[in-house]
């Protein structure tokens, strides 16, 4: 089950996966709403202790400053000036919606976990019963079958669609949700595992808002959307057909889906509000849950579930829940049928016969996101892979390519990036001493996890056979949903990962407050180790503090150093606080990124936490930098390729973000991600720093220079 509750606050889009997921809505093929990409893997990371400084003699440059177009100013756009050359010179791959710097390494690292599954595979039938290493060859054998599959057709998900039909009554359907949670297949709603945000030490269950095929609420009734509503329809109806439904019955199921679905949405939360910790979290006892629902007993449910709960848990939207409820008792079971029937075969599509899934690329990837083809099979088993046993993947990918004492090396770095984070805090001119000991008691508890877990996951209760593709991931969703709802009533596991190993990106968990770097991401371009000092800050370094930002920005700022969601500031520098945040978020509204659709802005309110955590992050990672090469004088003052060290790390941090995205994956991403386009975050933070300007020396009145009350400072 995918958990909706307050997400990891990842470095950067589309690239995480959750190691415990298991909602058959992430197609890693597609655009679904919430859906994963495969999470990439690596070849070999570099770390160093202390980054040495680079001699260009005999090595590969870290920085190809040949990338660089110098007929563009940097002070004018510094994005184009590192950018544009290589953005030109790469367009975006045909399987792909974008193609960047995160990309071509996912890509590239994709490769080396492609060679352990195959490797797997060919050695699965000698290799030691129930390891994992069988278990995945299987996997990814029993995917890459398409005769099998192709033969089975619709069959598997027949069982399930026989259920559906035999619905008579409004019980008969609260009885299916129940047993179908339990199997792993939830709709409608989500539920999950997570820190109490009122004592996270302990986890408790989270019933969240869910069941919407398009993105977001807005889908369903903009005028801007109306195209995508009928593709959308019509998508349903295709869906139910390739199933058996009557070509005239599914139309008409089609247009009861949508009207569900409509309803449903008109009590949801926009991504914006669902922000709020407030909107997260509803702590209730089961009776009281009992009363926003009548017609849905919780009590049943969590036994169907198997789950114990003690003293309550969170109905994290009330108002979702009562329209929810609200449905159960004045919509028609035939509507009800006609929805659950359509998200039975639209999410177990990816797993059926080649109809299935082109039909639901067709909508997602193309129609909704512009991908013009399909990835191949093999990526695309792979991604299931990695939604049904990327832990057990993970294992695999750090024993062929992780070195141990990594480890240590980048927690060197950490701890120098994290220092200059607490000098800044006790430093700042606006906040007062009583909330800044707060700020650094909350420092002081920081959980810094490098690489892949201390301890890894036990996989002996999945059973998977070579020969049943769909049957696997089934088993592999009850699996998931099963160890995730476990921990229900024990004691929060700060050591546990919420990616894995092979994925390139970065998170920190406010329930928590751990900042976690997967091993993928140790590599270059955000680690060298025959990079300089520069290269390094202005890549991993600008991770780390963006990560340990996310603490203290809009979201993370309410939570205190043990993950309660628990106000720690005086209400004076509150208010200063939120006036400098206001900053940011105009600044990026005043983004238009996408040609030729000026009145398309970005959501500086959807998007706020991250641009703090950037900003942050960079200024962070920029001190830090000052005290290594303090340490390295002769260092300080080389130049490398023509460029000074204080160049060289914004050059990288805006080499980061190369990269370009087709036009209706980025209206999606405007819509509905937290994070602002790749672009836009080349330059949004450099933009505000003094030492951008005085770096590439950039005179009064330059684009990239933003001054008085325009010039963000928070951190």
């Amino acid at each position: 089950m995918t958990k909706q509750f307050l997400k990891p606050l990842a470095f950067a889009v589309g690239l995480a996966l959750t190691a415990s997921a298991c909602s058959k809505h992430n197609d890693a093929d597609s655009a679904v709403p919430g859906g994963n990409q495969p999470a990439p893997s690596a070849t070999a990371p570099a770390a160093a202790s202390t980054v040495a400084a680079a001699s260009t003699a005999a090595k590969a440059p870290t920085f190809d400053v040949a990338d660089i177009d110098t007929s563009i100013d940097a002070c004018g756009d510094f994005n184009g000036f590192v950018n544009s050359k290589w953005v030109a010179a790469n367009p975006i791959p045909e399987d792909r919606t974008r193609w960047g710097a995160f990309d071509k390494l996912a890509e590239n690292s994709l490769n080396t976990q492609h060679d352990i599954v195959d490797e797997m595979n060919k050695g699965a039938d000698n290799a030691k019963a129930g390891s994992i290493e069988q278990k995945i060859g299987l996997l990814y054998r029993s995917g890459m079958d398409e005769a099998a599959i192709e033969a089975a057709g619709a069959n598997p998900i027949k069982p399930e669609l026989d259920k559906i039909a035999a619905l008579k009554t409004s019980a008969d359907v609260v009885d299916f949700l129940d047993s179908s949670f339990a199997d792993g297949n939830g709709y409608v709603f989500g539920f999950g595992s997570g820190a109490d945000f009122q004592n996270a030490k302990i986890q408790i269950g989270y019933a969240q808002q869910d069941g919407l095929g398009l993105p977001t609420r807005d889908y369903y009734t903009d005028p801007k959307n109306a195209d995508i509503r009928k593709s959308y329809v019509e998508y349903i109806a295709k869906t139910l057909t390739l199933a058996g439904v009557p070509e005239a019955d599914a139309k008409t199921q089609a247009d009861e889906v949508m009207k569900f679905e409509t309803a449903l949405a008109a009590s949801s939360l926009a991504p914006v509000e669902l922000r709020a910790p407030e909107n997260q979290y509803h702590f209730v006892t089961v009776a009281q849950a009992d009363k926003i629902t009548p017609h849905f007993n919780w009590e049943k449910f969590f036994a169907a579930q198997n789950v114990t709960i003690d003293k309550g848990f969170s109905l994290s939207q009330p108002k979702f829940f009562t329209q929810f409820d609200k449905m159960l008792a004045s919509t028609p079971v035939s509507q009800w049928q006609a929805y659950l029937r359509f998200h039975a075969i639209d999410s177990s599509s990816p797993y059926l016969s080649k109809a299935f899934q082109d039909n639901k690329f067709d909508f997602y990837g193309k129609t909704l996101a512009g991908q013009p083809q399909q990835k191949p099979r093999w990526k695309r088993v792979l991604g299931t892979v990695n939604s049904s046993m990327g832990e057990a993947l993970g294992q695999l990918y750090v024993a062929r390519v992780f070195k141990p004492e990594a480890k240590q090396r980048a927690n060197e770095l950490v701890d120098n990036v994290r220092n200059a984070l607490k000098t800044r805090i006790e430093n700042l001119d606006w906040m007062s001493p009583e909330t800044k000991e707060k700020a650094i008691a909350k420092w002081n508890t920081f959980l810094p996890k490098i690489g892949y877990p201390d301890k890894w996951r036990d996989w002996s209760g999945l059973e998977v056979k070579g020969d049943n593709y769909f049957g696997n991931v089934q088993a592999a969703f009850k699996f998931n949903y099963q160890y995730d709802l476990a921990k229900i009533g024990k004691p929060t596991d700060r050591l546990d990962w919420g990616m894995t190993p092979q994925t390139v990106n970065a998170y920190y968990n406010p329930t928590d407050n751990t900042i976690n770097f997967p091993a993928a991401i140790l590599q270059p371009p955000f680690f060298d180790a025959n990079g300089d000092d520069a290269i390094n800050y202005g890549g991993i370094g600008a991770v780390i503090g963006h990560e340990a930002s996310h603490g203290f920005d809009d979201e993370g700022s309410q939570f205190d150093g043990e993950g309660n969601n628990k106000n720690w500031w005086t209400k004076a520098d509150r208010t200063k606080f939120d006036e400098r945040t206001a900053r940011l978020v105009n600044q990026f509204n005043e983004y238009a990124p996408i040609k030729d659709k000026p009145d398309l802005h970005v959501n500086g309110k959807l998007t706020l936490g991250e641009n703090i955590a950037d900003l942050g992050g960079l200024n962070v990672a920029y001190d830090a930098l000052q005290e290594a090469l303090k340490k390295n004088p002769s260092e300080a003052q080389a130049k490398i390729d023509g460029y000074t060290q204080d160049q060289r790390f914004f050059l990288n941090w805006a080499r980061v973000w190369r990269g370009s995205v087709r036009e209706k994956q980025a209206i999606l991403y405007l819509n509905t991600d937290p994070h602002a386009p790749a672009s836009l975050r080349a330059i949004g933070a450099p933009s505000n720093m003094e030492a951008f300007a005085t770096a590439f020396q950039c005179k009064p009145g330059s684009s990239m220079i933003r001054t008085g009350d325009k010039q963000v400072k928070i951190w």
